[in-house]
């Protein structure tokens, strides 16, 4: 029985989800739960939705402890308001990507997750009180400030800002790195074929 998510991976491992154009559906977009790891999201173009990206299943669920994600680049389009991704727990890489719009935030997270953001392209809204591309859920900032967050190499645009926290030294994204992070000024040459492929038979894509 479907709950509403475009893409829902439910105590998988080792998934890869490749060159989708994604929107418009009656949950998230793309949800990763109980106990799934080993994810790759890339090449993805996601529009106008609000719960973009869900990685983890509850902030109780300590399974997700282990889960490992490489969201790489993707396009976050038009009508995107939270959740790109949304973490829980666990390790993530997200790298070259393209985040042109949000309204409430870009990435968010609780439960202690390990977020390794490196060569992305970040342009805030117009709204003032949206520019900050995290937000820590629910948690108060004597918790937080313990958290593994860091930016490297990313490009904040139209006042964006990227507040980091926990260790900068490179050992403690260890388990949240897991390619070569090229120049964010080479995103949008990198994103420009995000989405769906057009393929004709008898001809490469």
């Amino acid at each position: 029985m479907a709950d509403g998510d475009g893409i829902s991976i439910f105590g998988a491992s080792h998934v890869w989800i490749d060159h989708n154009s994604l929107s418009n559906c009656a949950d998230g977009l793309i949800d990763a739960i109980m106990g799934s790891t080993a994810i790759t999201i890339s090449n993805n173009h996601f529009t106008h939705h609000n719960e973009v990206m869900l990685l983890g299943h509850s902030d109780s669920y300590t399974r997700d402890k282990q889960m490992q994600v490489t969201i790489a680049y993707n396009h976050f389009g038009e009508g995107l308001i939270q959740r790109m991704p949304r973490c829980r727990h666990g390790y993530f890489h997200v790298v070259n990507n393209d985040y042109t719009h949000w309204e409430m935030y870009a990435i968010g997270g609780s439960a202690d997750p390990t977020i390794n953001s490196q060569g992305n392209r970040f342009l805030a809204p117009a709204n003032a009180f949206a520019k900050e591309v995290t937000k820590r859920v629910g948690t108060a900032a004597g918790v937080w400030r313990r958290w593994n967050w860091r930016s490297e190499g990313d490009l904040l645009l139209n006042g964006a800002y990227f507040t980091l926290s926990g260790a900068g030294a490179a050992a403690s994204y260890a388990r949240a790195s897991s390619l070569g992070a090229k120049s964010s000024s080479m995103v949008g040459v990198i994103t420009s074929n995000a989405g769906a492929l057009v393929c004709r038979g008898g001809r490469r894509c």
